[in-house]
């Protein structure tokens, strides 16, 4: 049997044996561990029910999101016998708002299944099947005929199905899908089989908004606009589809408008660009984001867009440092990383409200930028940060298998082992920038992200600045980096550091902070991580914008131009978030951190915290140790005698470990330390002070004070426990210190600060 009678096979099929589908019509949100506030705003006759396309909206247009068949089936099938259930399109199937929330696996096709009626008054006109984003790989029929095949997780598609259609009534759409996730090779992010830390759960099939429009044979379909700062225009480019018997040359109205204001109309040819005059233009950007509307009009179509003046550059300053400006002012950057992941939607925000709610959210925190993080919104989302003014670092999602894999330490071959692979890569970053270019709040590509996937880097940097000249181009946010783009951007973590000053790129900082917060109620799973924990809010703000202000400070002292901070949400077992995973919970004071992120406390003067124990920084300090495994269990506490431990000088490492002070050598996995210590005064708010590499964990007079997962590159401030800090009383008191290490270099050193 063929696919294309297999397929008409399932539908008759589908339609004599109805009853698994009438079954499931009523749709609920399955049993996830999350939901946000907005799940109970998911209408299933209506999900996501606005225009899905912001800069290229037609009045006209059947939305074919809601409630669809669906089947998984083994790969080798090709049409299910039957269907299993309902599934709320656009929602990915892994997740609650799909309403099954099961896993497909790289084995396995997702099958979709609807009706619909055929479209009113066609005749002379086309009818064009959008698909927002499958992901990875579709096969789609329409009665049975096979209208085309996709390759790519994140850019939106179109198929004329004209030609497919029946003269009337019920039209059957059938949709096929192939995700190999991280079996693969393919983009797709932080998307994993098996979940944890800082991946996530998989996304597979539709996530996107399905929708139908009916245009004339001569149709509008996409545009490119360019604007001009300094020559006061903007050029606009129109891909226009017509009859093959039309005439050959057909022409293109294009107007600008300021509000209701015709500022200028012009005509042009398809393929063909014209320079529009703005005369006086208002510039977009973070503060005043105002977007000029562009009607487009080509025989019987119309359509409407909008575009920003706004410019992006690195020059330098008076003082010859290169420095970010955006229309001719420089800028300071400073935003967060955000995942794009939904508790009850992964992929998918519940509703568009919700969408907005990430960007207004992270302007109320006075972020002016943010960088999206290895995967690529729907289209609304950039409507939203342009609407609203919010700079966007788009990242590209990150492939990994077949490629080489660039390590900390290691420098990539910058070659790929499969040819495959990159030209999908290549293909699926032509899309994102296609797809994406019109959009003024995107200032900035990345193109890697620290050496995931990384490959043939100036190749690849190089296309990229000279396909889109008018945004930043970051080669590799963190770890590799080669002397190619506009910023040279590095990650640490958790305090901020900047990259050393070059001629030509600018210094940024593409992560730091990861400070972790566990909120009760609002977490993914009883498993939580983190860069850093902090005991409570105030410790989160108080450590927040002690770090924020360090970024502030290092636009002075070194030409720094950019901070972002890791994370605005929690994302599933991940709690570096401002906020929590559902956006129920904002972590951190609103006024402080905003001041903070605006630059406002930077430079008020913080007073130098008391010495209550001195660390080896500076002067060495003696401490008891051992790198054998103590016998007894209690040997952190007050009554532990370590008499037969070792009397040495700290700190205790290898030479070469980054911002260590070796006193004395320590080269083992493991080592111990104590140390006794006599208080005058009880500390009124005393912190730590630690320089670990890598897993350490502190004791104060036998209590637990801190945990510091991971390695830091110098000596940092952690919070105290609760329990620790009541431990601590005037006359003798005792420290007691755990390291472990795994590999590369190794320190470890602390002391006790009073921060009032």
């Amino acid at each position: 049997m063929t696919p294309i009678n297999r397929l008409v096979a399932t539908l008759i099929v589908a339609t004599i044996f109805p009853v698994a589908a009438r079954a499931a019509d009523a749709w609920k949100p399955a049993a996830g561990p999350l939901l946000t506030r907005w799940a109970k705003d998911v209408n299933p006759d209506k999900p996501l029910p606005e225009y899905p396309r912001p800069q290229l909206v037609r009045k006209e247009w059947t939305n074919l999101n809601g409630l669809w068949d669906y089947a998984i089936t083994p790969k080798i099938d090709n049409a299910p016998p039957a269907y299993q259930g309902k599934i709320l399109v656009p929602y990915p199937i892994e997740s609650a708002l799909s309403g099954v929330m099961k896993t497909v696996g790289a084995d396995n096709k997702l099958w979709y299944h609807r009706s619909f009626d055929a479209p009113k008054e066609t005749t002379g006109k086309r009818v064009l099947l959008h698909f927002g984003a499958i992901d990875w790989q579709s096969t789609v029929w329409v009665n049975g005929k096979e209208v085309g095949i996709h390759q790519g997780g994140y850019d939106a598609f179109t198929y004329d199905i004209t030609d497919a259609l029946k003269p009337d009534g019920q039209q059957d759409l059938i949709v096929s899908v192939w995700d190999p996730t991280n079996d693969g090779q393919q983009p797709r992010g932080k998307q994993v089989k098996k979940p944890g830390g800082i991946f996530y759960t998989s996304v597979t099939g539709i996530w996107q908004t399905v929708w139908l429009e009916v245009v004339p044979t001569t149709y509008i379909r996409g545009l490119k606009i360019t604007p001009d700062v300094d020559a006061q225009s903007v050029k606009i480019e129109a891909d226009a589809v017509t009859n093959p018997r039309a005439r050959p040359k057909f022409d293109i109205t294009a107007t600008v408008l300021d509000g209701a204001t015709e500022v200028a109309t012009v005509r042009l040819n398809p393929g063909l660009a014209a320079i529009v005059k703005v005369p006086s233009a208002k510039l977009w950007s973070q503060e005043t984001p105002f977007l000029y509307t562009l009607r487009i009009t080509a025989g019987d179509d119309t359509v409407e867009s909008y575009f920003g003046m706004r410019k992006i550059e690195v020059k330098k300053d008076d003082k010859g440092v290169n420095r970010i400006y955006l229309n001719n002012q420089p800028i300071f950057m400073a935003g967060p990383l955000d995942q794009g992941f939904w508790p009850d939607g992964i992929y998918t925000a519940p509703t568009d409200e919700a969408l907005k709610y990430d960007i207004e959210i992270t302007q109320k925190l006075g972020f002016n930028c943010t960088r999206k993080h290895v995967k690529v919104e729907p289209d609304r989302w950039y409507y939203w940060c342009d609407k609203l003014g919010l700079l966007v670092w788009q990242d590209m999602p990150a492939g990994d298998n077949g490629m080489v894999r660039a390590r900390r330490g290691e420098k990539p071959t910058d070659k790929s082992n499969d040819d495959a692979a990159v030209k999908q890569y290549d293909a699926e970053l032509k899309a994102m920038i296609d797809a994406h270019y019109n959009h003024p709040s995107i200032v900035m590509w990345v193109v890697f992200n620290e050496g995931w996937g990384q490959h043939d880097t100036p190749r690849t940097v190089e296309w990229t600045k000279k396909y889109d000249p008018t945004r930043l181009i970051n080669p590799a946010s963190g770890w590799t980096d080669y002397p190619v783009g506009d910023v040279i951007d590095m990650h640490h973590y958790p305090a901020p550091a900047s990259p050393k000053a070059q001629e030509n790129r600018a210094s940024v900082l593409g992560e730091f902070g990861g400070l972790g917060l566990p909120t009760e109620g609002h977490m993914w799973t009883n498993k939580n991580w983190g860069y850093r924990g902090v005991a409570d809010g105030a410790a989160l703000t108080r450590q927040y914008i002690r770090l924020m202000n360090q970024a502030w400070r290092l636009r002075e002292s070194q030409g720094l131009n950019a901070a972002i901070y890791t994370q605005i949400t929690d994302v599933e077992t991940e709690a570096n978030g401002l906020l929590t995973y559902d956006r129920a919970v904002i972590k951190v004071d609103v006024d402080a951190a905003r001041q903070a992120n605006l630059g406002e406390t930077a430079l008020i003067a913080e007073p130098a915290p008391k010495v209550v124990l001195p660390t080896s920084e500076t002067d060495a300090q003696t401490w008891r140790y051992t790198t054998d495994k103590p016998a007894a269990e209690d040997w952190f506490k007050p009554t532990f005698d370590d008499a037969t431990w070792k009397s040495a000088s700290g700190g205790f490492g290898t030479e070469g470990t980054p911002g260590a002070h070796v006193r004395t050598e320590w080269r083992t996995p493991d080592i111990w330390l104590r140390r006794e210590f006599d208080l005058k005064d009880i500390p009124a708010a005393p912190i730590l002070s630690m320089h670990h590499d890598e897993d350490a964990e502190v004791y104060i007079n036998g209590v637990l004070a801190a945990k510091a997962p991971g390695y830091i590159a110098g000596y940092e401030e952690f919070e105290i426990t609760p329990a620790a800090k009541a431990t601590l009383k005037p006359g003798k008191n005792t420290i007691a210190v755990h390291c472990h290490q795994t590999g590369g270099g190794q320190y470890i050193d602390a002391g006790i600060l009073d921060t009032k």
